[in-house]
């Protein structure tokens, strides 16, 4: 079975993703592709993967695991999603470094799972507007206690997917830019359920519609209507000219307030950051997802 795992990050998505595989799934389910609800599976795969710290998994575990989170015959594909896989937003950050242990995690995971292809797919988030956004979820009072002492500017994603390759070199690992999820949504929802491009799906713009007003999704779906022969770039460049006229400005601006954070660290940890996307692009087993 090929399990297709979104482990967030935080402050991404918010289980948008997951919400939006769940309208099709009896679509999806005719194709192979099982859709479980999150309740059916978060907390009993955090027990499980808890549970192996202890030692190796009984020889049934994984029957179990899929009977109690799978409705009938095993499928050819299965989609789950948890952004606090690796940790509650309080341990988003510590020894430097985002999520520690993320890579003890996904090892002890594919141990349960150890006959299926297990892909990790994650959205990726400036940590200028990362780091304010996951703080703000955690119960800490105190940036720098939250921080671990850590220089943000020195915090990198390329960290922690080195990490995940590391410890398991042959897992296949999907990244792209929460910056970029608008343009690339309807291609995300479509990769990860293993459909062709352009298959039908519910919900293949739901989240221009929270960053976009009523009369102009109305007439963006208009023009797509008008032009049914777009190819999936002729439609990413449609949805930016819309964006680029009728965002709604509090949808899609993000304020960075937090003490001591200047307009100049922003800026810097921008650059960083674009640099550091560089960098995952050109990583050996990493599939970057570009508008």
């Amino acid at each position: 079975m090929h399990i297709v795992f979104h482990a967030g990050v935080h402050a991404t998505d918010e289980d948008r993703l997951i919400k939006c595989f769940l309208k099709n799934t009896e679509a999806f389910a005719a194709l192979g592709t099982a859709v479980p609800g999150p309740s059916r599976y978060r907390r009993l795969i955090r027990d499980a993967v808890q549970a192996l710290a202890d030692g190796d998994p009984a020889p049934d575990a994984r029957t179990v695991l899929l009977e109690a989170i799978i409705d009938g015959d095993t499928p050819e594909r299965m989609i789950l999603s948890n952004d606090s896989f690796f940790g509650v937003p309080k341990l988003a950050v510590g020894k430097g470094v985002f999520y520690p242990g993320a890579e003890v995690k996904l090892t002890r995971l594919c141990t349960l799972f150890a006959q299926d292809r297990i892909e990790l797919t994650l959205a990726l988030r400036n940590p200028a507007t990362f780091v304010p956004a996951v703080f703000a979820l955690a119960p800490d009072a105190d940036l720098g206690t939250f921080l671990g002492g850590a220089d943000p500017r020195q915090l990198r994603w390329s960290e922690l997917l080195g990490r995940i390759k590391t410890a398991l070199p042959d897992m296949d690992v999907t990244v792209w830019c929460n910056e970029d999820t608008p343009l690339l949504w309807a291609h995300l929802i479509r990769e990860m359920a293993g459909l062709e491009p352009n298959t039908k799906i519910i919900g293949g713009f739901d989240l221009l519609s929270e960053i976009m007003s009523k009369p102009s999704m109305q007439r963006f779906r208009a023009y797509l209507k008008t032009h049914p022969s777009l190819n999936e770039i002729q439609k990413r460049r449609v949805i930016t000219a819309f964006l680029d006229k009728y965002a709604l400005d509090d949808a899609i601006e993000e304020e960075v307030d937090l003490p001591g954070w200047t307009d100049h660290l922003i800026r810097e940890m921008t650059e960083l950051y674009e640099e550091d996307i560089f960098t995952i692009q050109r990583m050996p087993g990493i599939t970057l997802i570009t508008p």
